[in-house]
């Protein structure tokens, strides 16, 4: 009881020299996995002294500040007759329905320094005006110089000089599990940056016949459509197309499509607006395990000829139903998706050489491309 009335009494005396000002008590921020100089006390807060990040996470902090300058706001303004949701409302204020601008947003970025702009074009749409403002809030109206809705890319050109531009990498290369950014205007919020990973590569999430998506958990939400995906040098691997969400927000599946397919596409818009691809003329399919093993295949690989057009150069060059295709010039062909897309980033009139295993072996056969026309 002595003791314990003794340290009740050293307690109080020490209180009252530290309320008196006697006594003072100095805390010692300056932890040592932390590094730094010590917190410096303001009398609300402790403040620390401004270091530079440790050695590896000041990387995406570079490519931002190198990339973002090369990012645009993409917006648009299109004229509409459509009333939205209550017509009644409007009729009140109009006698009839009058046209009314409608505006989107989506993003793009810069790819040559006289002010070629890349984009969706599904931002732009049927767009009677265009607007590109950069990161420093410049704004400048666009010309629309081409579009390809089968692989949703759109060029623009805006008048400028000595822009910023992003380099562009090798998609081909792109691994899973490799970080990459994300730069756009999610829900109009400009010059957003998120970071993540190659989740997957060669989705096909059936928005089109060239799909080939590189699948990424950096969050991508409206208005980051037509962004740029760059990899961890600052080089453009994808173009921020499209998200998987039931809540219309990133769940963190988003799709980019790959740069070298932008490769194929944007010196055709540049020079004619337009894209021309080739024309084999058949329809495949899957390898079946049991088409396999009636052919002999070792492995599940190539695609299956469901259909042959006649009079296409497919039929010219003696294709049949049934038969399997797992070379094209010269190169393997695995799936279905693949020989679709490397068929229309053939050139119109190129002369091309088919590996094909057909019931009474393997052939080699050879065709002359035609223009693919549009069969809507």
């Amino acid at each position: 009881m002595r003791i314990l009335r003794f340290a009740v009494i050293v307690t109080l005396i020490l209180a009252g020299l530290y309320a008196s000002g006697v006594m003072t008590v100095t805390v010692n921020f300056n932890l040592p996995h932390l590094g730094g100089e010590p917190a410096a006390a303001t009398g609300l807060w402790q403040e620390r002294k401004p270091e530079t990040l440790p050695e590896g996470l000041g990387l995406w902090v570079q490519l931002a500040r190198a990339v973002r300058p090369a990012v645009v706001n993409v917006s648009t303004t299109q004229r509409t007759t459509r009333l939205p949701g209550g017509e009644d409302f409007f009729r009140r204020f109009f006698e009839r329905d009058q046209p009314r601008p409608r505006t989107a947003l989506g993003s793009g970025f810069v790819i040559s320094p006289d002010g070629h702009v890349v984009t969706n074009a599904h931002v732009i749409g049927n767009a009677a005006q265009i607007v590109v403002r950069f990161a420093d809030h410049s704004e400048h109206a666009a010309r629309l110089v081409g579009t390809d809705p089968k692989t949703d890319i759109a060029l623009l050109k805006i008048e400028a000089t000595g822009l910023t531009v992003i380099p562009f990498g090798d998609s081909d290369r792109v691994e899973v599990g490799e970080p990459v950014m994300a730069i756009g205007n999610p829900f109009g919020l400009d010059q957003t940056v998120t970071t993540g990973i190659v989740s997957a590569k060669e989705r096909f999430i059936g928005s089109g016949p060239y799909d080939d998506f590189i699948q990424t958990d950096a969050s991508v939400n409206p208005g980051n459509s037509g962004g740029p995906l760059v990899d961890a040098r600052g080089s453009l691997v994808g173009i921020n197309t499209a998200i998987f969400s039931e809540s219309g927000g990133s769940v963190g599946i988003g799709f980019a499509i790959p740069v070298n397919l932008a490769k194929q596409v944007l010196p055709q818009l540049r020079a004619t607006g337009t894209v021309t691809r080739g024309y084999l003329g058949i329809s495949v399919g899957p390898v079946s395990p049991d088409v396999a093993k009636a052919l002999g295949l070792g492995a599940r690989r190539g695609a299956v000829v469901a259909e042959v057009i006649p009079r296409s150069p497919a039929a010219l060059a003696g294709l049949q139903r049934g038969d399997v295709i797992v070379g094209y010039q010269e190169a393997p062909v695995d799936t279905p998706h693949e020989l679709t897309r490397r068929v229309a980033g053939t050139p119109p009139g190129t002369r091309v050489t088919l590996s094909v295993v057909t019931p009474g072996g393997p052939r080699s056969l050879s065709t002359t491309l035609v223009e693919l026309k549009d069969r809507r």
